[in-house]
């Protein structure tokens, strides 16, 4: 078994597991299928795979006609792109029809590494959680990407899913309860709460372990659906714990971070961290080592939890 895959490769692998189910799929890419994984798919359902070229706006109007004719549409690119480049027909074509297309962005975050800044999509889930009707989800790891992607067939309706570059260490098994629109609690704790997604859910896992030497209980939760968040839970945490660190690889404005901040600050607020990308932009480099410079790291996780519970004192 695996120990390490990236989320965009399960992706690949489970889009050719629900087309052998599910003739209804069809699949569309922006002239990146190689990177973003559609190409297993591509070699398999030919019929079914459309190369819209580097042409994002005109990818998303080709996914909207179809989904209106009755298919399941997953349409790819880099986050940067599918987010940013296609926002006004993500908008229009898909969310305001509401229209059953699911964006399956690759290569988000930090950790696109060398292509640097330009194509390092810090703000995509800021601006795809504006949009009414669009679901937003950011599996932590293969598992939760290919049971995010079976929940993406099953319900109607436009979504995003966020898929990243580099591999990341196995959490779930293909047996696990994942419910679009409901975070999964991976340890429970009195002293405090930790809420990541998506690349982070590890690193958070690794600090949590350090901080149970220490005898600091954390809870953490794997919030991988940003939009709908699951408010009942982050309330219940912050009435158990009375403090909250949110994690991602994402502009602290407007991602998970923002997404808590706006539900603690109305139903039950207490002290809240948010560790993210400062609202600045990446830079080309090693992934991992940019996560280290930008802080993204369970030391710094593990850091912020001592500086919330002296807060939270206060």
């Amino acid at each position: 078994m695996l120990n390490k895959q990236a989320t965009r490769d399960a992706y690949g692998k489970a889009l050719v597991e629900l087309g052998q189910l599910h003739d209804d799929i069809v699949v569309l890419d922006a002239d990146l299928s190689k990177s973003t994984k559609t190409a297993d798919f591509a070699k398999i359902f030919p019929e079914r795979f459309i190369n819209a070229g580097i042409a994002e706006q005109n990818m998303v109007g080709m996914a909207a006609g179809l989904a209106a004719a009755g298919k399941v549409v997953f349409a790819s690119s880099f986050a940067v792109f599918a987010a940013g480049r296609a926002f006004e027909q993500v908008r229009n074509s898909l969310a305001y029809a509401n229209l059953n297309v699911k964006i399956c962005a690759t290569h988000s975050g930090i950790t696109v590494g060398e292509d640097g800044g330009s194509h390092q999509s810090v703000e995509d889930i800021a601006i795809m959680r504006s949009i009414p009707n669009l679901s937003v989800i950011v599996p932590a790891d293969g598992a939760s990407t290919r049971l995010a992607l079976r929940k993406l067939y099953e319900q109607p309706g436009p979504a995003y899913l966020r898929l990243g570059r580099s591999a990341l260490p196995l959490i779930y098994e293909d047996d696990t309860d994942f419910q679009i629109g409901r975070g999964i609690v991976l340890r429970d704790g009195r002293d405090a709460t930790v809420i990541a997604c998506g690349t982070t859910v590890s690193l958070a896992l690794e600090a949590a372990h350090t901080l149970a030497e220490e005898g600091i209980q954390v809870s953490l939760v794997d919030m991988h659906t940003i939009k709908p968040l699951d408010q009942d839970l982050v309330v219940r945490k912050a009435r158990e714990t009375g403090a909250i660190l949110t994690v991602e690889e994402h502009s602290i404005i407007g991602g998970l971070g923002g997404a808590v901040c706006e539900a603690v600050s109305e139903k039950y607020p207490i002290p809240v961290r948010r560790m993210g990308i400062d609202d600045i932009f990446g830079q080309s480099g090693n992934p991992d080592e940019l996560m280290q410079h930008y802080g993204l790291t369970s030391d710094k996780i593990v850091q912020n939890i001592r500086l919330l519970l002296k807060k939270k004192l206060k």
